[in-house]
């Protein structure tokens, strides 16, 4: 997987890397045309970035987990990277959920911003049933990795096997009710919801928004769950 890199130009006590994947039809260039390492950089966060090109492809043919994990995930932890952070946009979102997933010993944080959860059918479905806490998805096809994702964020809920997930979205986002079921299973405090659509301004100032916040500060989870 094509990647590009983006390392703390100051020494850190602290081994942090954190890697973006972009939205459906973008490229890690957007990413940083958009201004999302900037926002890190202008902050002073402690934190290396990798940018990964993890297109449609990847998705379409059901590797995007194995090739983050192989290309990115196990190598960073050979580097000596201690707490490794998923940040994906839109598509990239559920890329983000589904690696974190399926390797959930790796993974510090998940942030996801306007996520893609599923199809329009599932989503539908998930709303009818009261939510993603009533949702009873049944038995699961082994490749149905957008119902095994919501699946898992039904089950486990906000304290047991998931990382902590912080969630951005814009209110007047056209594609806003995934965002909404997955609000519903997270802390208030991991919740960042601004006026905009689905574009790179309100992505950008929801990214802002959230490290403002105290995003990445050590023992920031902790703090705000007691």
């Amino acid at each position: 997987m094509r990647t590009i890199h983006d390392r703390v130009p100051q020494q850190s006590t602290r081994d942090v890397l954190l890697i973006m994947l972009p939205g459906a039809m973008h490229k890690p260039e957007d990413i940083i045309r958009a201004g999302f390492i900037v926002a890190l950089r202008e902050r002073g966060l402690p934190v290396s970035v990798v940018v990964a090109d993890a297109h449609d492809g990847y998705y379409l043919d059901r590797n995007v987990v194995e090739r983050l994990t192989e290309d990115i995930v196990v190598p960073a932890r050979k580097q000596g990277y201690r707490d490794i952070w998923l940040m994906g946009i839109s598509l990239g979102g559920l890329g983000a959920l589904m690696c974190a997933r399926a390797h959930r010993e790796h993974v510090q944080g998940v942030v996801v911003l306007a996520p893609y959860l599923g199809a329009p059918g599932t989503l539908h479905e998930v709303v009818r049933a009261g939510g993603l806490k009533m949702w009873q998805p049944g038995e699961l096809a082994p490749t149905d990795d957008e119902r095994h994702v919501l699946d898992w964020l039904r089950e486990s809920g906000p304290q047991a096997s998931l990382p902590p997930i912080h969630l951005g979205y814009g209110e007047q986002d056209r594609f806003i009710s995934a965002s909404v079921l997955l609000r519903e299973c997270l802390p208030r405090y991991r919740v960042a919801a601004i006026p905009g659509g689905h574009d790179w301004p309100t992505w950008l100032a929801l990214w802002q928004l959230l490290l403002d916040r105290g995003l990445f500060a050590q023992g920031f989870d902790a703090q705000q769950g007691s």
